[in-house]
C-alpha cells in the first residue's frame, strides 16, 4: 500500500488542504492577488499534511501555472485532483505529483457532485489510471459509499478511495438528523469494507468544524480533504487559525 503523505505520528488523521477557492478569489477580478501558493505555505506552517488542487477543464479556479508553480515550491505532497481525460492525464504524467485523485467533472456544475461511477467504467479506468501508477504517483478514487463502486474501484488497481461526504453535510445542513445519522452510517460500513479489501481509505466534501468529527472518528480512515469552509472561515479568523482549530477538532476526534 502506498502511503498518501508522510505518516506523522501513529494513528494520527491526515488533513489534505484543498485551496482551489483561493485562485477563485484570484480569478474573480484577475491579477496575482491571493496566491494559491502563498496559501498552502500557510497551511503547512499551521498543520496541513498536503496540499490539494484540482486542475478543471475550464480551469475555473486552479490554472496549470498554478500547478507549475506548486509543483517547484511546494514542500507538502501535492494530491492533484482531476478529471479521466487525455488532457488531465499527459499533465500529471509530465508532472507526476505525489498523489492524483480521479474525480467526475461536468462543465455546468458549480462544485464536484457525487462520486464517480467506476462500475459502470471498469474497463476505461483501468487503462487510465495504469500509466499514473507506473510514473509513481499514488492514485485515489473519489466515490460515493457504495458497495459497488468500492468493489469496482478495488478491480480496477487503485491503491486509495476517497469517499464522498457531501450527502451527509447537506443532511446536517438540512436539519435531517435521521439522514445525516443514515449518511454516517453508510460511510462508516464502506471504509470499514475498503479496509478489508486492502485499500487506503480517505474522505472528503463540504466538511466543516460541525460535521468534522464524526467522519474523523471513523477509524479506517486515513486522510481527510477539506478545502471550501476553510478557505471561508480564513475570511474572519485568518487561514492559519482556520487549518489550526480544524486539525485540533480532527485530533480530538481521534484521542
Amino acid at each position: 500500500m502506498v502511503s498518501a503523505m508522510p505518516a506523522g505520528e501513529k494513528g494520527r488523521l491526515r488533513l489534505g488542504v484543498n485551496i482551489d477557492h483561493v485562485a477563485t478569489v484570484r480569478n474573480a477580478r484577475g491579477g496575482p492577488y491571493p496566491d494559491p501558493v502563498r496559501a498552502a505555505r500557510v497551511a503547512e506552517a499551521a498543520g496541513a499534511d498536503g496540499i490539494t488542487a484540482h486542475l478543471r477543464e475550464d480551469r475555473r479556479h486552479i490554472t496549470d501555472e498554478d500547478i507549475d508553480a506548486l509543483m517547484a515550491d511546494l514542500r507538502l505532497p501535492l494530491n492533484l485532483e482531476m478529471a479521466a481525460t487525455e488532457e488531465m492525464q499527459a499533465i500529471a504524467l509530465r508532472h507526476r505529483p505525489h498523489a492524483v485523485c480521479i474525480v467526475p467533472e461536468r462543465r455546468e456544475e458549480r462544485t464536484t457532485e457525487g462520486g464517480l461511477d467506476v462500475a459502470r467504467e471498469e474497463k476505461r479506468l483501468a487503462g487510465f489510471i495504469a500509466p499514473l501508477r507506473e510514473a509513481g504517483s499514488r492514485v485515489s478514487i473519489f466515490i460515493a459509499a457504495d458497495r459497488r463502486q468500492v468493489e469496482a474501484a478495488h478491480r480496477i488497481g487503485a491503491p486509495v478511495i476517497e469517499l464522498h461526504t457531501g450527502a451527509y453535510c447537506e443532511a446536517h445542513l438540512a436539519g435531517d438528523q435521521r439522514e445525516r445519522d443514515a449518511e454516517l452510517a453508510r460511510l462508516a460500513e464502506m471504509a470499514a469494507h475498503a479496509e478489508s479489501l486492502g485499500l487506503e481509505v480517505h474522505a472528503g466534501h463540504g466538511l466543516s468544524y460541525d460535521t468534522v468529527k464524526p467522519i474523523a472518528a471513523i477509524p479506517q480512515l486515513m486522510e481527510l480533504n477539506i478545502g471550501h469552509f476553510l478557505i471561508g472561515e480564513a475570511i474572519y479568523v485568518g487561514l492559519d487559525a482556520a487549518i489550526r482549530r480544524m486539525r485540533a477538532l480532527m485530533d480530538e476526534a481521534r484521542g
